[in-house]
Formats: structure tokens, C-alpha cells, sequence
């Protein structure tokens, strides 16, 4: 599903000050920019990851196998080489951390395992900010994310359930990732979305917070402190389909039409460490 091709600019980047209130204020904006203050106090879900073992039950699902399961083709939709388990190769908490890795063996006719959660059913949140600080793999051909889907995706289906891609990445490129959503009319190739480039670092060798802060009529992407891009419904080119609840979801992918295949350079095992996620409440 997370197939975006074609970029499309918005406006120009906004620079942001976070102060230790979690109070965060649009600044430098154009006349025709929204300017919004969103106050942080009402933190609604919390995964630390503290405690070794297995993802806890109580907040995470986990998804299993090539895609075949959930409908869709194998490889997910996009041609992605990986099958999911819940085995602690490929997912466990240790040390303080998520860790989602992928490996490169046979596995139920598939080359590599690797491993994605999500919090359906569990964890469902209508706007607010959502973030997770994470530290990313390196290599041609992984493509790790952290994104939202629609709760209602079993009624009526994607994309008009809608997807928030708050963080996508190819592994080629260490440095870039891509903030996207879809819906019906803008999605896959026709995606609204934008790319943000670390300055002078990459993202595999530090941990990054990636967040956005989701309101009425409006997204907005962030890393660390920047705030990257905003999305309104006037950049897209269907239905606004984003005031609803949305859950989270974090996996590893291998390979897929967004990023490639591996190739000879590209080593495995490959791990996505997450240090937390935190769902904060929408207040204005």
C-alpha cells in the first residue's frame, strides 16, 4: 500500500521551537500558512519497551506471513520478499528496545523473515500527536516504516480508509525519508507526499523522533524538532478521510516496488530499534 512515486512540494519547511512544556508553535510562517499551537499535557498510550520478551499482548498484534492472510497478493501489495513471524529472531524487547529484525533465510517460501505490529483493536486514536524515536537499518532494500491506517479498513477498505506514512524510508538512502498520506483519489503513485533530508548525519547511525501532530484539517510531519511539512485538505485530491480513529503500525520490510531488492551489498541481519512510542490527546 505505502507505494508512494511522485512527490509533490508544499510549502516551504516551518521552523519549530519544542520547549520543555512539550508546547510546540509554528514559527517563519508565510501569509498563507496555518499557524497552530498544540499543548502536550494528556499522554493517552505509552510503550517504553522496559520489559524483556515478548511485545506486550495487552497494546500489539502482530501480523503473520506474506500477505496472503490479510487478501492481498503475496508480498503485501508491493512485491515484498519478507514473511512475518512472531519468533524472537525477527521481534523481541531487550535492553530497552523494540528490536524488529530482518534476516535473509528461507522461511515458508519466502527469502527473508522480518517482523510488523500494530495496535488494532487495542490502541485507536482520532487526531493528537503520535511519535516514536527510533533508530533505522542501513542497506539496499530495507524499508522500514512507523504509520497509521483507518480503523475502519475492514468495512471500507483501502485506501479509502485512509494512511498516515509518519515515517517510510529506503534503506539506500540513509539520510532521506518520507512523510505521506493516502486516501481515495491521491493514493499508491498519485500519494501526497513529501521527503525530508537529515542535515549532515543519517539515520542509521543515532536514534531520530518521528512524529506528527494530526487536528481537524490538518496534518503535520515532523523530525526531532522540525517540522517539515504540513498537509491540509486542500492538498489532496479526493475525500479527507482523517477525522477517525487510526492505528499504529511499525514493521521492517525487504525488499517491494518502493525500494528494490537487496543486492550483494546489502548485509544481513538488519535491525529497526524502537526506544518508544507515545500517543498524546489533541487539544488546541
Amino acid at each position: 500500500m505505502r507505494t508512494p512515486i511522485f512527490f509533490k512540494t508544499y510549502r516551504s519547511p516551518i521552523n519549530i521551537i519544542l520547549s520543555v512544556g512539550l508546547v510546540l508553535l509554528c514559527i517563519s510562517c508565510e501569509t498563507d500558512e496555518t499557524q497552530t499551537v498544540i499543548t502536550l499535557t494528556n499522554l493517552t498510550f505509552e510503550d517504553n519497551f522496559d520489559t524483556d520478551g515478548p511485545i506486550a499482548a495487552a497494546s500489539w498484534n502482530y501480523e503473520l506471513g506474506d500477505g496472503t492472510d490479510n487478501g492481498l497478493p503475496p508480498g503485501w501489495g508491493n512485491n515484498e520478499l519478507q514473511y512475518y513471524t512472531d519468533r524472537p529472531e525477527n521481534i523481541k524487547v531487550e535492553g530497552g528496545m523494540l528490536h524488529i529484525t530482518a534476516l535473509q533465510e528461507s522461511f515458508q517460501g519466502s527469502a527473508y523473515t522480518s517482523a510488523r505490529i500494530n495496535t488494532k483493536g487495542k490502541v485507536e486514536q482520532q487526531y493528537g500527536r503520535f511519535e516514536a524515536r527510533i533508530q533505522l537499518p542501513w542497506g539496499q532494500g530495507l524499508w522500514p516504516a512507523f504509520w497509521l491506517l483507518g480503523s475502519n479498513i475492514d468495512d471500507v477498505s483501502w485506501p479509502q480508509c485512509g494512511e498516515i506514512d509518519i515515517m517510510e524510508y529506503r534503506g539506500q538512502d540513509p539520510s532521506t525519508l518520507i512523510g505521506t498520506v493516502h486516501g481515495p483519489g491521491y493514493s499508491a503513485g498519485e500519494s501526497v507526499s513529501k521527503e525530508y533530508d537529515l542535515p549532515n548525519d543519517r539515520f542509521d547511525t543515532g536514534f531520530h523522533i518521528f512524529g506528527i501532530e494530526w487536528g481537524p484539517d490538518y496534518i503535520n510531519f515532523y523530525v526531532d524538532d522540525v517540522l517539515y511539512n504540513q498537509i491540509t485538505p486542500e492538498d489532496v485530491e479526493g475525500e479527507w478521510v482523517f477525522d477517525q480513529p487510526f492505528y499504529i503500525i511499525l514493521n521492517l520490510a525487504v525488499g517491494g516496488n518502493f525500494v528494490g531488492s537487496p543486492n550483494a551489498n546489502t548485509v544481513f541481519p538488519q535491525t529497526m530499534l524502537v526506544d518508544y512510542v507515545r500517543v498524546y490527546s489533541y487539544s488546541n
